[in-house]
């Protein structure tokens, strides 16, 4: 009897197995798959101060990105460049390991990879966001969204050139979002009503089917109009590649003590990471023994 009973458990997955391979036409599908690094090399420089990775991949980070902010928001990135310039972090929470979010968490930082299936395309990401959700099964909005960080994602195939096989996934993100949420690591704002609006389309480059294009639109109320940047990504030829594992608290020496950040030194103790910067609050520890 559990002989038979084994025969007909390896038969029902069997048949759900062939089931979904012919629920799922692989061919109509464009082919994503495999490791997809940051198009544009290393981190890039602005009047000669090295910067991190940028948001429009074309362009220097922080002011450099020319994005279209408001006065009140430009004020916000230029303090935060100053007190990043001084050793703080300026406006860029994500020192922190705290979630960076839409549209930080599409960087580049670290390799993706992405999972295409009829109701949903999964973005496997390797920094400090590990994943997105984009929802293909014809689904509305939902009447109540509960705040995250990488927002609540919905994405219709179009085949453009009617050859039977897709060629664009259009995306469109909504919130309510959690933040802090910044463009690059130079803190280049959002807005903190956390109101943004994402509209993507990705599609493979017609000339190199091994670049991926992430053509993302920002509307969002620290600027003054979209900001639309072409978004790069190039496939790694390597068969047996390499995934790393990145855990951003691990070896993370930045303390958030109040509202000062301080920096953890190689022999354990608490240091400042500015000029004259006040010490931590030690009301509820005892004066130490000299």
């Amino acid at each position: 009897m559990p002989y038979r009973r084994s025969i007909f458990a390896v038969a029902l997955v069997l048949a759900l197995t062939t089931t979904i391979a012919q629920a799922f036409d692989d061919a109509k599908y464009p082919n994503w798959k495999g490791q997809w690094d940051r198009w544009g090399g290393p981190p890039q420089q602005f009047r000669g101060l090295p910067g991190q990775l940028s948001f429009d991949q074309t362009k220097p980070w922080g002011p450099g990105q020319e994005a279209p902010l408001t006065s009140e928001y430009q004020a916000i990135l230029e303090a935060s460049m100053a007190d990043q310039a001084n050793g703080g972090i300026g406006n860029y929470q994500q020192a922190l390991c705290l979630g960076a979010g839409m549209p930080h968490m599409m960087i580049g930082f670290l390799p993706q990879e992405y999972i295409v299936t009829p109701e949903t395309t999964y973005i496997l990401i390797g920094y400090i966001d590990h994943y997105r959700r984009i929802f293909t099964d014809g689904r509305d909005w939902p009447t109540e969204l509960e705040p995250t960080y990488q927002g609540y994602s919905i994405g219709k195939w179009v085949d453009e050139d009617g050859d039977g096989r897709y060629d664009v996934l259009e995306v469109e993100t909504r919130g309510p979002f959690k933040g802090p949420r910044v463009f690059d690591a130079s803190g280049l704002p959002m807005h903190y009503d956390n109101q943004s609006v994402f509209k993507e389309r990705f599609y493979l480059d017609k000339a190199d089917p091994n670049i991926l294009h992430d053509e993302i639109t920002v509307i969002d109320h620290a600027l003054t109009q979209p900001w639309t940047v072409d978004k790069k990504y190039v496939r790694n030829p390597d068969p047996r590649r390499n995934w790393i594992e990145h855990i951003c608290a691990e070896n993370n020496v930045h303390v958030k003590i109040a509202d000062e950040v301080y920096y953890l030194s190689a022999d354990g103790r608490l240091m400042p990471t500015r000029k004259d910067q006040p010490p931590p609050d030690l009301s509820y520890f005892k004066p130490s023994q000299k």
